[in-house]
């Protein structure tokens, strides 16, 4: 399971050298603080603009051109990308990339996730510890699990092989431009190929 076979990612990713090293994005998440705090650290943020209702919390970078709403939580570490809109009354808990362009919508809840390009979280979704590729499509109300119900190990599953985490939070690895319709739930452990098309209203474990 390597992360070429669910995105195209350029080098010049401000990202590229915490993460392309590692080949299995599964394990992407347990660096998403630390690359935070490096870029972070190295790179200028937005710091005039900010709407009053929104509450931005240290270490958080906030590119220029980042469409902030009247009212919105932004907890770090934490990294908003080039031209991404951020709708009233998200919640990014913290441990959050985004890349350009995209969409964090009204009563969304993201932690310890990466959003690659264009992605689109836009309405009452839940994301955790998860990895959305380019221009992936969540439905409204669609709710990327996290844990267990027993908060045993998340095991994941992919080509037939059998990938323990040693981790007790891992949400989605959701391919490129996949689409996931409106009120599912991908179970912990969740693995989505590119290109993949998910019907509503159901709840889903594995599919590569």
């Amino acid at each position: 399971m390597q992360f070429c076979d669910f995105f195209d990612i350029d080098e010049s990713w401000v990202f590229s050298e915490h993460f392309l090293s590692e080949k299995n994005p599964v394990f992407w998440l347990r660096d998403v603080n630390g690359a935070i705090l490096d870029v972070t650290n190295e790179t200028r943020d937005r710091r005039s603009g900010i709407p009053s209702g929104c509450h931005i919390g240290e270490n958080v970078f906030i590119h220029e051109s980042v469409t902030l709403p009247p009212i919105c939580v932004i907890d770090g570490p934490a990294y908003i990308g080039e031209g991404t809109i951020v709708r009233p009354f998200a919640y990014v808990r913290g441990n959050v990339i985004t890349g350009k362009k995209c969409l964090i919508g009204n009563s969304c809840e993201l932690k310890n996730s990466i959003l690659l390009d264009g992605v689109q979280v836009p309405h009452f979704n839940y994301v955790g510890d998860s990895v959305l590729g380019n221009l992936v499509h969540l439905g409204a109300g669609v709710i990327l699990a996290n844990l267990r119900l027993d908060h045993g190990e998340v095991t994941i599953h992919c080509d037939g092989e059998r990938i323990p985490t040693a981790m007790r939070k891992v949400g989605a690895i959701i391919g490129d431009r996949s689409e996931i319709a409106c009120n599912c739930v991908l179970n912990p452990g969740t693995v989505v190929p590119r290109h993949s098309r998910i019907f509503a209203n159901g709840a889903y474990s594995r599919f590569a």
